[in-house]
């Protein structure tokens, strides 16, 4: 999905969320319609879902069950990661088949802030990190961002705009923030030049036209050095890393950031975009592995991916408004036709179908008829 920088920033440009969250009180019913406008038969759709395991993603299961009329098969991982080998159980529990795939990033709506949710049921109805998974991975290569913002240095050689550079930036080594020189320093390619000389620490480097250019020649002073700082784009370091994971889809979510990271890193909300890039990339991942599985052919199957944005709830509120965000959809039908609805079509087909569902499951009413069965004696 990233395997090209220069599409990465077009790519996450291209998830727009203005004017596209629907609310999930409308978003499953509406979703439950458009199923049944498709040729799904009410009472053979089996819901799957790919969420993180956190709990303010209940609500949408709840939602989910109420409206499809079974409880929907797990799919997921942490973080929203979709369980591609889980296709074939999935299969095997009904006619038609759907599938909801989405990460998630919390809100607090007092501050505006992305990637805290308020958690009630602790001591203090403290704010913490959601998804606290991504937060994990995202606050793990921050601390390198951090550090390369500062140990990338504005310095003046001979009155010349040149650049500082921290040896440990440009040693060899297989994991790690890694500079794209040719953006910082002048005549740099694969390789490094000659540095101009050697100070105690790093080298200096004559700085980059481009680099000049995009920075205006007044940041550079004309005693000391500066930090670069937030003048160290997405587009002047990248990634790499060693996989130790036997398991490859524990590591999934790592991988699916670390192409998109500098982006992430250098974004206004970090873990917004972060949710937005993970979500891109299982879409095309799981959109592979459904082609490709034989157990989905000759079923309806529509598979839905987004992100599910989660409204902290204040004191005396039992769940988040979550809000979904529509990325992509792949639709199957049994005659093997197939389609991939981009973002705005698969919102106008959402918009488009009724909200109203007289077929929905009164949970209540259901709980007390299963309560009010006659025992049913368990013989071994």
């Amino acid at each position: 999905m990233f395997s090209n920088r220069s599409s990465i920033s077009t790519a996450l440009e291209s998830f727009r969320l203005d004017g596209r969250m629907l609310c999930y009180n409308s978003f499953v019913p509406k979703l439950y319609n458009w199923c049944l406008s498709l040729g799904f038969l009410p009472g053979k759709i089996m819901p799957s879902r790919a969420f993180c395991s956190d709990e303010n993603q209940g609500f949408p299961i709840i939602l989910i069950a109420k409206h499809f009329g079974a409880f929907p098969f797990n799919h997921g991982r942490v973080g929203g990661i979709v369980s591609i080998e889980r296709h074939g159980p999935h299969a095997d529990h009904g006619k038609d088949l759907l599938l909801v795939q989405a990460s998630h990033v919390g809100y607090d709506p007092d501050t505006g802030e992305f990637g805290v949710y308020r958690r009630l049921r602790t001591e203090d109805e403290t704010n913490s990190c959601a998804c606290g998974k991504i937060g994990r991975i995202v606050e793990k290569y921050a601390d390198d961002y951090t550090y390369a913002r500062e140990s990338v240095r504005l310095i003046r050689h001979e009155g010349r705009p040149a650049v500082l550079i921290d040896y440990l930036l440009i040693q060899p080594r297989k994991r790690g923030l890694f500079l794209v020189a040719e953006n910082l320093v002048e005549g740099a390619g694969r390789e490094l030049p000659r540095p101009v000389t050697t100070r105690s620490t790093g080298h200096v480097f004559r700085a980059a036209q481009t680099l000049v250019a995009r920075l205006g020649e007044d940041a550079w002073p004309r005693e000391g050095s500066v930090a670069i700082g937030a003048h160290l784009a997405a587009e002047d370091f990248y990634f790499q890393r060693e996989n130790h994971w036997e398991d490859p889809f524990q590591d999934q979510l790592e991988q699916n950031l670390l192409a998109p990271m500098p982006w992430i890193l250098t974004s206004r909300h970090p873990l917004l975009t972060a949710a937005c890039a993970n979500t891109l990339a299982e879409f095309e991942r799981t959109y592979r592995s459904l082609l490709q599985s034989p157990v989905m052919r000759g079923k309806n199957l529509l598979f839905v991916a987004g992100l599910n944005i989660d409204i902290s709830p204040r004191p005396g509120e039992d769940f988040p408004t979550t809000k979904f965000v529509p990325w992509a959809a792949y639709l199957q039908r049994t005659d093997g036709s197939q389609e991939i609805l981009e973002q705005d079509e698969l919102l106008e087909r959402l918009r488009a179908a009724p909200c109203s569902n007289p077929g929905q499951i009164d949970l209540d009413r259901a709980i007390e008829a299963m309560a009010g069965k006659p025992e049913v004696e368990v013989r071994l």
